[in-house]
This record gives C-alpha cells, sequence and structure tokens, in this order.
C-alpha cells in the first residue's frame, strides 16, 4: 500500500497514512497540491508553517525506463513563491519499496536544537543524533553515512548552505555511484530542510519489498514500446549519452543564445573550450566516464564522471547549465576551474545556476576580476561560514545585486534565469516570465522548437508561437514531473505519434488506475492551477510575470534581438 508519511521536526511525532486527498497524484501535482492545501501561502519561508514534501511520480518504483525522478516541493525561500525542485539519484526509486508515496516534514524545533539524521524505516522514524557530521561537506558527511549503514545506503542531505540556511541552497541525494552528487537544486528547497534542523534523512538499507505492476503483461508491452520511443531518437540515443547535456554549447552558441558576460551578449568567444565535445575528449584522456545513468532506470546516460588531470574523480552530473553559468557568464575559460566550482556547490550544497549567476554579479559589483576562475573557487569556499561575502554569494543574484551595487539582475521571482537568453530563445523566455517556479528552463523548455527543431520549428527570435509553445510545454512539463519520468523523455515524445499514449499506458498499466491520455494534460494542468492559486494568495501578480527592463531597452549581438512581450500578452500562457 503506497502511505504518505508525516513528520513533525518539533514534537517529534509522526504518522503514516494512507493517500486520502491525494489520490491519483504523484511527484509535482502531489507536492504542488500538498503546499497550496497545507502551507500559508503567506508564511516566512523558513516559519514552522511552511513543509518539505517528497514525492515520487506515478511511476515511482517502476522498471520503465527513466521513471526514477523525485520531486521536493515547499514554499521557496528565494522566491517567495511555490517550488518544485526535481532530481535524480536513488531515492525515488527507494520509497516505493518501503511503501512510501510522501514523505512531509512539518513545523520546526526551536532555533537551538541540534541538527538530527531521520532514520526512515517501514513502520517507525527515529531522530537521530546528527553532531558528527554537522558543518561537514556533503561528500565527506556522505562518506560518513555509507560507513555507518553500508553501501545499500540511500539519503538526502543538506551541506554548510542548507546548514546556514542560504536561499540557494540544495537538497543532495546518493546516485547509483554512491555519491551525494544529485540535486534538488533550485529555489532553496535545502534551507527549508535546514531550518527544521534535518541535516540527512537515511532510507532504511534493509527494506527492499518488490512492487509489481497492476497489470504485468500490459505494462509489459507498453514499457518495450517506451524503450524503442527512447532508443529510436537522435537527441536521447546518441546526442545526450556522447556528450551530456554540454552538447548545447556549441549549438546555443551557434544560435547566438548563450548569455555571456551577465547576459550582456549571445555569444561566448570561449564556446569550443568548454563544450561537450572538449569535455568528453578531456574524459576520456583522463579515464573518467562519459556516459552515466544518475538515476536507477536511466536508459539516456547523459551523466558522467569527470576527473582531473592526474586521473582524480571531481564531479557528475557536470551539466550545460552549470558549465555556462561557471564559465561563458562569467567569462571563466579554464574547464578545470568550473569543473571544481561544480564540486564545490555539490559540497556545500548549492544550485550551480543560482550561484553561477551569483558570481557574475560579484564580477559586475567588482569583488573579483571577469574570468577569474581562482578567485571565484575561493569565494565560494566562503558559503556556509561566517565570512560576509559567503552569507551574500549563498542568498543568490538579487540578495548580492542589492550588496554590491548591481542594477543589472537577470531574475524572475527572484530566481535567476537559466543558458538561455530570452531575447533570442523567446519560447523558453515566455516560460522564465510567466511560470510560477520564477526563472526556469525545466519549467517549459521552448528551446526544443527554437533552436533545435524537436516538436517542429518555431522562430526563437519573434513573437509569433511562442506563447502557445510555452503554454503547451508548460502542461507538458508538470505532467512528466508528476509521472516522475526525466524530462528529457520529452525530446523524443514530441516527435513520436505515440509518445504521449505510451506515457499514458505506462501509468494506467502500472497503477492499475484507468489513465488516457487527457487525463496526463489534467495532471499537469492541475499542478499549474495548484502553483498559480498559491503564488496569487502569496501576494504575486501579472506585473510580476515579466522579465528584468534590460531585456526590452539592450539589444542582444549578435542578433541584436529585445524582449518585446506586454505583460498583457503573456498572460495568455497560463492554463
Amino acid at each position: 500500500m503506497s502511505r504518505i508519511l508525516r513528520i513533525n521536526c518539533r514534537t517529534k511525532e509522526y504518522t503514516f497514512e494512507d493517500d486520502g486527498p491525494y489520490a491519483g497524484l504523484g511527484g509535482r501535482a502531489l507536492t504542488s497540491r500538498v503546499i497550496n492545501k497545507e502551507v500559508p501561502a503567506t508564511c516566512h519561508p523558513l516559519s514552522a508553517e511552511n513543509k518539505l514534501v517528497f514525492a515520487t511520480g506515478l511511476m515511482g518504483g517502476s522498471t520503465a525506463a527513466n521513471s526514477g525522478r523525485l520531486s521536493v516541493g515547499a514554499k521557496s525561500p528565494l522566491t517567495g513563491g511555490i517550488k518544485e525542485s526535481n532530481s535524480g539519484g536513488l531515492f525515488a526509486h527507494k520509497m516505493p519499496k518501503m511503501g512510501l508515496k510522501a514523505i512531509i516534514l512539518e513545523d520546526k524545533p526551536a532555533e537551538d536544537a541540534p541538527f538530527s539524521t531521520l532514520f526512515i524505516t517501514e513502520d517507525k522514524v527515529e531522530f537521530r543524533d546528527a553532531t558528527d557530521i554537522v558543518g561537514m561537506d556533503n561528500y565527506p558527511a556522505h562518506d560518513k553515512l555509507l560507513a555507518q549503514y553500508g553501501d545499500k545506503l540511500v539519503a538526502a542531505m543538506i551541506g554548510p548552505a542548507g546548514e546556514t540556511l542560504r536561499k540557494a541552497a540544495t537538497i543532495q541525494f546518493t546516485d547509483p555511484y554512491k555519491r551525494p552528487a544529485r540535486s534538488a537544486g533550485r529555489g532553496g528547497t535545502g534551507a527549508v530542510l535546514g531550518s527544521k534542523k534535518i541535516k540527512a534523512i537515511v532510507l532504511d538499507p534493509e527494506v527492499n519489498e518488490k512492487v509489481s505492476a497492476a497489470d504485468a503483461d500490459a505494462f509489459k508491452e507498453a514499457r518495450t514500446t517506451w524503450v524503442s520511443i527512447l532508443k529510436g531518437h537522435p537527441v536521447t540515443s546518441q546526442g545526450l549519452p556522447a556528450y551530456g547535456t554540454n552538447v548545447l554549447v556549441n549549438i546555443i552558441n551557434e544560435a547566438g543564445a548563450m548569455p555571456t558576460k551577465n547576459f550582456r551578449y549571445g555569444q561566448c568567444e570561449h564556446a569550443a573550450e568548454i563544450s561537450g565535445e572538449k569535455i568528453a575528449d578531456l574524459i576520456k584522456e583522463r579515464g573518467g566516464k562519459t556516459t552515466e545513468g544518475c538515476h536507477t532506470g536511466c536508459i539516456i546516460q547523459c551523466s558522467q564522471q569527470y576527473n582531473d588531470a592526474n586521473g582524480n574523480y571531481v564531479t557528475s552530473g557536470f551539466e550545460y547549465e552549470t558549465v555556462w553559468a561557471l564559465g561563458a557568464n562569467s567569462l571563466i575559460k579554464d574547464i578545470d576551474d568550473i569543473a571544481l566550482m561544480d564540486r564545490i556547490c555539490d559540497e556545500k550544497g548549492m544550485d550551480t545556476i543560482e550561484i553561477g549567476n551569483t558570481v557574475a554579479v560579484a564580477m559586475d559589483g567588482g569583488i573579483i576580476p571577469w574570468g577569474d576562475g581562482k578567485a571565484a573557487i575561493e569565494l565560494l569556499k566562503k558559503v556556509g561560514t561566517n565570512d560576509p561575502l559567503g552569507m551574500i554569494i549563498g542568498n543568490g543574484v538579487d540578495f548580492a545585486g542589492g550588496a554590491f551595487g548591481v542594477e543589472r539582475l537577470p531574475t524572475v521571482k527572484g530566481q535567476s534565469m537559466p543558458a538561455y537568453d530570452p531575447r533570442a530563445v523567446k519560447g523558453v523566455g515566455v516560460t522564465y516570465a510567466t511560470t510560477p517556479m520564477g526563472a526556469d528552463h525545466t519549467a517549459g523548455y521552448g528551446v526544443t522548437a527554437n533552436c533545435l527543431g524537436v516538436g517542429g520549428s518555431i522562430d526563437g527570435h519573434k513573437k509569433e508561437g511562442n506563447v502557445e509553445l510555452s503554454k503547451n510545454l508548460q502542461v507538458a512539463t508538470a505532467a512528466i514531473d508528476s509521472m516522475g519520468f526525466c524530462l528529457f523523455v520529452a525530446f523524443a515524445v514530441l516527435d513520436s505519434d505515440n509518445g504521449v499514449q505510451t506515457m499514458a499506458d505506462l501509468v494506467q498499466s502500472w497503477t492499475g488506475n484507468s489513465f488516457s491520455v487527457d487525463d496526463l494534460v489534467a495532471l499537469g494542468a492541475g499542478a499549474l492551477k495548484d502553483e498559480l492559486d498559491f503564488n496569487e494568495r502569496a501576494g504575486f501578480s501579472k506585473i510580476d510575470d515579466q522579465l528584468p527592463r534590460f531585456f526590452e531597452t539592450d539589444p542582444l549581438p549578435p542578433h541584436n534581438v529585445i524582449w518585446d512581450y506586454t505583460v498583457e500578452e503573456l498572460q495568455d500562457a497560463k492554463v
């Protein structure tokens, strides 16, 4: 039976419940419904009234390819609105084997209370003393947990950024290679976990109940079709496995859409030196891995293991957005410096997109020189300490901009923009402006049609068609997140006649509940409606659905395009 586990972090009481009003929901649809229904929209994100929800998708625990994603939901300390942050790793695959659909953390202890490790078993929750790992970076702390719980460890944890309640703090998850390298990255969910004085959550390694499809034969048939769809598309079967998401570096740079020097230019002169092709060559030379999965059941395998010049492991999940944020946008050319900064972000528990943009703001404010990777490394090391600069950097772009006197702040609803300039990729720009999540490419990835010719082709320099593109992708993305699929399956699904139907068939055969294509669309639309409702009650209005002014006034080289949507035009992108 799939249950919801509620844990009171102040009283240390807990209950296992059936899903009741949350039946038929999973992943993002579930986290957003809980937050909208149970959290006062005007509460402070670090207050006892906020809740933190971990939820598996409807396909959680299944053997369907790329169905092992986890949704983490809360009111965001960064945006002040609702947040769903999505992660790979082992957590989402393990929870269903413990009969868990969701874990909800409630309330908070006194400020001087010690940090705990939550140990969750089949019918019990223990608050264990976390003193021995408090203050530690994530990798050494995770190694201690491995020594204590064994190589079957499945954990969620925060680093020093989360402990000190920085707004850019992540929650890190055990990956298939026993590293804390997968992140619920955006929106500061790590600070919410830190506010509840939880350093780590460990799922009992000994509980491993078999989870089966309700209709085994139908599931097997749909799963076979699903694999053929993913294996039959050039992006999911060739481009991503060969070069990871960094295959996009040269593509987006060539399109004139790669934000450079804090969104001043659309092309980076040293793009070839930080490209997926260059990184893949270095990985091979140094004995790393160019292809690995970030979660159980991944067949796309777009993650990798990046080693230093001596062949020692540095980081994994070295993604395009990270390389862009810490590379092109900050004018840093040394890929080893960028890799080390990615590792530091995983160690401290920080969102690489938010932190990369913040480094560029620090450079804009004269705190460190443009392109100085070594200075940026030292700056990131300060996060989680008592150093005032570390406190500023760990709180993200808007906070740092205020501290450093910088006006060029590429944020929406307090969250910084990822690696696609909205003036040249208007489909994703509409998403930045209108998603309830704050600027977030994964909420509606208009890059597909604007740059890649996936699911059709729409000119990213022009307004026509991009509002509708973003709206449709926002609904589809929310549905994918709610089913627990990796977002990258969308590349294949968008170009497949039977992709959406196959996803619906997988859900129906796995859960045993009737589930059509219409139900799939309704699942995504319902999640968005919950999110928009929460944000409206939190004080957001249509005025917040717009980009910073400089995107309208500053043409983007080399194509000299601008952002030219009105607030009213953008409202058509919302469900």
